[in-house]
């Protein structure tokens, strides 16, 4: 019986364990849900609770079908890779190496804007809870908790990755924002070069940065023409 109970933990087949937080740290339920919550005491995951706050998600109409806000595709990519920017670099300087940082791009209250780092070590991912709980960014309050998410391969939705998903961002897995290729390689860059050299790029020089790269093609921009831009997201 023991062994049984241990194959279907976390399964839809579990009665007893929520299926939706072992794989994805959330349920759309929340503290209503029939089934248990199992809250790690340890994990190398941290959740930050709704700490994205997407323009164009704010604007969709209920069914996520039209936009009301006059923000461009290039303008959110920017306005996402600067906020991408800031927490990563924050939270790796601060606490420890990340393995992986996803963040969610569904409109369900119990997804919308939530950020998963999953850092190499428990240690690093329990110090930044306890740390980030007492912070704020963007003129919000930060809400930390350890998650038990550890393979997001289990979190996505499959559909959505080949473009097919019909609940759009009211599905219950993971529909994950991706960052620029040009903040990717950054970052990767700055990875290779280490984090002890100084300043943000590691082995590659601040002035190069893509941040800087980015307010230059903003002053470009605002010469041409005084079209609303997105701008940063807020600071820790």
């Amino acid at each position: 019986m023991a062994e049984y109970l241990a194959s279907i933990f976390g399964t839809e087949k579990d009665k007893v364990n929520c299926s939706f937080y072992f794989k994805i740290g959330a349920c759309r339920h929340g503290d209503r849900c029939s089934r248990i919550h199992n809250k790690p005491t340890f994990s190398q995951t941290c959740l930050l609770q709704n700490l994205y706050v997407n323009p164009q998600n704010s604007a969709k109409s209920a069914d996520g079908s039209h936009l009301v806000a006059n923000v461009s595709d290039e303008e959110m990519q920017e306005h996402y890779d600067n906020f991408f920017e800031d927490v990563f670099v924050e939270c790796e300087d601060k606490y420890g190496e990340i393995e992986e940082m996803n963040v969610c791009d569904n409109l369900g209250d119990h997804l919308v804007g939530n950020v998963y780092i999953k850092f190499r070590r428990e240690e690093d991912a329990e110090k930044a809870v306890n740390d980030l709980n007492n912070r704020w960014f963007g003129g919000r309050p930060v809400y930390a908790e350890l998650s038990p998410v550890t393979d997001f391969r289990e979190a996505c939705c499959r559909q959505y990755e080949m473009g097919e998903c019909t609940r759009s961002g009211f599905c219950n897995f993971m529909h994950l924002k991706p960052i620029s290729r040009e903040l990717r390689r950054y970052l990767y860059s700055r990875r290779k070069g280490g984090r002890s050299g100084g300043g943000i790029g590691g082995g590659r020089s601040r002035s190069r940065s893509p941040r800087r790269a980015r307010s230059r093609s903003r002053e470009r921009r605002s010469s041409r023409s005084p079209k609303h831009r997105s701008g940063r997201s807020g600071r820790y």
